[in-house]
């Protein structure tokens, strides 16, 4: 049972311990062998004390070997990851606590973002998306999965007899004083139903506009695009980009008393005082369009819809622009030029596109390296991608390395790249020509691409050449 200074802990051994429990004791596990449990534990402490806790806790006969406070630091830091690490007796409460209040709690606290139970032939595991990357924190027991999913399916008011379609539901949750919506889908799969929890914080409060991502050109574009009385104000981008996170930022700008504002959305993910927001239900009838049709009766000044996906949308969208409204919406394309070509492909006129679109806007969201622990490495121009030149290659570059500040994963926190297109009269008659082809364009007003904003955050040392490879595409 040796210790190394990159120790590999497998899921199954981590969750013998809660978070609290491995912090209050400051032990860390280290395997099994011939039904014995074994434990790295502080060299300091009293290990015949510790040995008899750990034996009763666990039910199980336990062998500990001493190793540096440092060691265990770290380990606990990157295994056992806990922004309000709790050195009392409160660990004990957690032995009482059952195994999805754990999980909803740790996901809660670490900021995930979805929690997805996912069942398999022999063993059932439990995977975390933090910072736009699934990370494994849990293994359940085959034959202990199916009740954790009645019990998220009894929270959430969903049908426990029915496994054989999928369904959606809600549950709130609330830990710490903080309120949560958990949006829940479960799915039938090969070996049982696959549970997917989406968290939604409704605090809106901290969402800033000139926090997001924004360069200082960029902002003072979108801010003067935002200010036209009607229009479409369109945002691109795959799922997960930040997009509706964009969108509120927006929204609470634009908030006064004197507005109107409407939005359908699905799902709402914050709660903004002063808005009317209304939640999508497809299943009876109420969806994107047919819900703009009836806001266009509630004397709206702005509109929010959630995701343009079809023509009926586009074209109730258009409508809502054309007759005195600003709408804010988004759109799943590649870039800020793609969104023109795919309202196109819905069906509407390059002439109604033209004169409806007052901004495009691509983004995409990369992890930010950890400001502790970041490490400075010679750049090497064969490592970007072959179809992406930048006019200057920097000398160096930053890469992660992992600390506890940041549990070890080298980065913390994410930061959205932009690209930012005000539909001119240039454009606006490229579009009524059906010309789509904007490189030159681009090129005669030197503007900044999502490649270019990708590349000047790895410039400038905020991320690292792994986050923005995928963006750099020329």
């Amino acid at each position: 049972m040796d210790y190394q200074e990159v120790f590999e802990l497998s899921t199954e051994h981590r969750q013998l311990l809660s978070t609290a429990q491995a912090w209050y004791l400051r032990i860390i596990p280290a395997g099994h062998t011939n039904g014995k449990l074994h434990f790295f534990y502080e060299e300091e402490k009293d290990v015949a004390q510790l040995q008899n806790e750990l034996e009763v806790l666990l039910g199980r006969e336990v062998a500990l070997k001493p190793v540096p406070s440092d060691w265990i630091t770290r380990q606990l830091n990157r295994h056992y990851p806990n922004n309000h690490q709790r050195k009392n007796v409160e660990w004990l409460n957690s032995q009482s606590k059952d195994l999805l209040s754990m999980i909803l709690d740790e996901a809660a606290k670490i900021k995930s973002s979805d929690i997805h139970l996912e069942p398999y032939e022999e063993r059932c595991r439990v995977r975390f998306r933090i910072d736009g990357k699934l990370v494994e924190r849990y293994v359940i027991p085959t034959s202990e999965y199916p009740a954790i999913v009645n019990k998220i399916k009894i929270k959430s008011h969903l049908d426990i007899s029915e496994k054989r379609l999928p369904q959606d539901g809600r549950i709130i949750y609330e830990q710490g004083g903080a309120k949560f919506d958990l949006r829940v889908s479960v799915l039938p799969t090969l070996y049982g139903e696959k549970v997917v929890l989406r968290l939604l914080n409704r605090d809106a409060t901290q969402i800033q506009i000139d926090r997001l991502g924004f360069s200082e050109v960029q902002l003072a574009k979108y801010l003067e695009g935002i200010k036209n009385p009607n229009g479409l104000i369109l945002i691109s981008g795959p799922t997960g980009s930040g997009k509706t996170t964009t969108l509120y930022a927006t929204l609470k700008l634009l908030n006064r008393n004197e507005t109107n504002i409407l939005t359908i959305e699905d799902p709402i993910e914050y709660m903004l005082e002063g808005i009317n927001q209304v939640q999508l239900k497809e299943a009876i009838g109420l969806t994107f369009g047919s819900a703009l049709r009836t806001f266009l009766r509630q004397d709206p000044d702005i509109i929010m819809v959630g995701e343009i996906r079809d023509g009926d949308t586009a074209q109730m969208a258009v409508r809502a622009a054309l007759t005195g409204h600003l709408v804010l919406s988004t759109v799943h394309t590649n870039s800020a030029w793609g969104t023109i070509s795919r309202l196109i492909d819905m069906g509407i006129p390059p002439y109604l596109i033209s004169s409806t679109v007052k901004l495009s806007i691509a983004q995409r969201l990369v992890r930010k390296l950890c400001p502790h622990c970041k490490k400075e490495e010679a750049f090497n121009a064969t490592d970007v991608r072959w179809n992406y030149r930048p006019e200057v290659l920097p000398e160096n570059h930053f890469t992660a390395v992992g600390c506890p500040e940041c549990f070890y994963t080298g980065y913390h926190g994410r930061i959205a790249v932009y690209e930012v297109i005000t539909i001119d009269d240039d454009l606006r008659e490229m579009i009524r020509r059906n010309e789509l082809n904007a490189t030159e364009y681009y090129e005669r007003k030197k503007m900044k691409t999502l490649s270019d904003q990708a590349f000047q955050l790895l410039v400038d040392g905020t991320t690292s050449l792994e986050e923005v490879y995928a963006i750099l595409s020329g």
